[in-house]
């Protein structure tokens, strides 16, 4: 009897022992997981930036280049700039008057992003470039009752997904282009030395009357290109 008591304990030990290092596989397995998705997560919405990028065909063949000051000691291919965490409805009649000149770079607001920078040609011909603002991913819909403004050379112009409710743009506004484009221009006729000056403005309109509580807890995530040709 003894003999078998010492049998029987020993496989409890040996399962206690197994199960033991189950669980913790099983845990380093799920750590393994969780990192990878959170690093995914991190390089789709590089890090909550709303992010400004120019095609380096342009930027190698015709010596244009991004500036968040419009200097050449500051030339890049690729601006960031910071979001905001919390955004509430507003009124476009809410934004400052002066959002467009009192600052470059990053100048949000309360409920409200705004970024200012230059495209500047630094090459020795005219060119034409198209600019776009894509849309990344939505949740909740918050995109029906989006806007986004922008600043070229001050002057502006507004950006709105078409109404649910007529089919037709929002007031004030110029539709989105596709689900996924919110906005594509072409600028013609950029001389050499030229700078043009962009803000953009994104917040939530209140008038809007897609903006309702079924937004609430929404997100949206977007980015903005300048490309010498547009590929549809």
């Amino acid at each position: 009897m003894a003999v078998r008591t010492v049998n029987i304990e020993a496989k409890r030990v040996y399962r206690k022992k197994l199960i033991s290092k189950l669980i913790k596989i099983a845990l380093l397995l799920l750590i393994i997981f969780l990192s990878i998705v959170y690093l995914f997560l991190y390089i789709v919405y590089d890090g909550g930036r709303f992010t400004v990028t120019l095609d380096k065909n342009l930027s190698n063949r015709k010596n244009i280049f991004l500036s968040e000051d419009g200097k050449l000691e500051s030339k890049t291919r690729k601006l960031s700039a910071d979001t905001i965490d919390y955004m509430d409805n507003i009124s476009i009649k809410w934004l400052p008057e002066d959002i467009d000149t009192e600052a470059t770079g990053a100048h949000n607001g309360d409920n409200y992003i705004a970024y200012t920078f230059y495209v500047v040609n630094a090459g020795e011909e005219e060119v034409h470039y198209w600019y776009e603002i894509d849309i990344d991913d939505t949740v909740k819909d918050v995109d029906e009752a989006i806007r986004i403004m922008i600043y070229q050379n001050g002057e502006p112009t507004v950006y709105a997904k078409k109404s649910k409710a007529t089919k037709k743009k929002e007031p004030g506004t110029k539709k989105f282009v596709s689900k996924d484009i919110a906005v594509l221009e072409q600028r013609k006729n950029m001389e050499p030395g030229a700078k043009d000056r962009y803000t953009v403005v994104i917040w939530i309109e209140g008038d809007d009357p897609e903006c309702n509580n079924a937004l609430l807890g929404g997100e949206i995530k977007m980015h903005m290109d300048f490309t010498e040709e547009h590929i549809a």
